[in-house]
Formats: C-alpha cells, structure tokens, sequence
C-alpha cells in the first residue's frame, strides 16, 4: 500500500514542478513581450504604433516579424528613430516582396 502512496505523490511531485515549469516559461515570455512593447513605444511614431497594431489584428505572424525587423534594424543603425509610417510601409513592402515566390508554368505541346 505505501508503494501505491509513493507512486501517487511522485505522480503529484513531477505534475507540480511541470506546472511550475510552465508559469516561469509563460512570465518570462510576457516579460520579453512587454520590453518589446515599450521599446517599439520608444523608437516608433505614433501613426506607426497605429498601423502596427493594425498589422496585428488582421496577421499577428507578420506583425511579429515585422516588429522583430523594425528592432534589429534600429539596432544595427540602418534606420534611426523616431520610425514612421512611411518606413514601417516600406520594410512592409520589402517583406512582402521577399516572401513571395514566382511562379512559372511551363506548357508542353505535343
């Protein structure tokens, strides 16, 4: 009967610290979210913001990306803040521009 307890508590042990696990990884991610937030708060204007978040509703992937490119070209001092819309538009059009695959179709005759 006391292995059927031990069982039951290590069961409970391995849960317990599966779940602890699991709410660090989720604080540490929406720790990193919120630095991301007030960084693109600090270098984009606010129409930017706006069209940002725009993004997000309708693709939150591009979004995503789109943030993640806006960081690391600051970073790299290829674009200097304050970022505008006309910028935020522009890295748009170059991510969708690179994202899109041409598409040949070759007819063979007979």
């Amino acid at each position: 009967m006391s292995t059927s307890y031990d069982e039951d508590e290590e069961i409970k042990r391995r849960k317990l610290l599966e779940l602890q696990k699991k709410l660090a990884e989720e604080e540490e991610r929406r720790k990193r979210e919120l630095e991301k937030e007030a960084l693109l708060r600090s270098i984009l204007t606010p129409k930017a913001r706006q069209r940002l978040a725009n993004i997000k509703l309708v693709k939150p992937e591009l979004a995503n990306i789109l943030e993640s490119q806006i960081i690391q070209l600051v970073q790299l001092g290829r674009i200097k803040p304050p970022v505008t819309d006309d910028i935020v538009k522009a890295i748009l059009i170059e991510l969708d521009r690179r994202s899109r695959r041409e598409i040949r179709f070759k007819i063979y005759r007979r």
